[in-house]
């Protein structure tokens, strides 16, 4: 696991969260940028990205 892809993921998790319950359209687009983010760390460690619905704690 890369030191860079970990802290994409932690960097996409917080920002995911700080947005995704926001209503209008810029909170969720960076709630959206956030997760790429998440994701792009995540397949850079080797792992599946996350394409759970947000919000389900998984």
């Amino acid at each position: 696991m890369s030191i860079e892809g970990k802290a994409k993921e932690a960097a996409g998790y917080i920002k995911e969260e700080a947005f995704e319950h926001g209503k209008s359209p810029e909170s969720q687009k960076k709630a959206q940028e956030g997760r790429d983010l998440r994701n792009e760390g995540r397949v850079e460690d080797g792992k599946l990205p996350k394409t759970d619905k947000p919000g389900t704690g998984d």
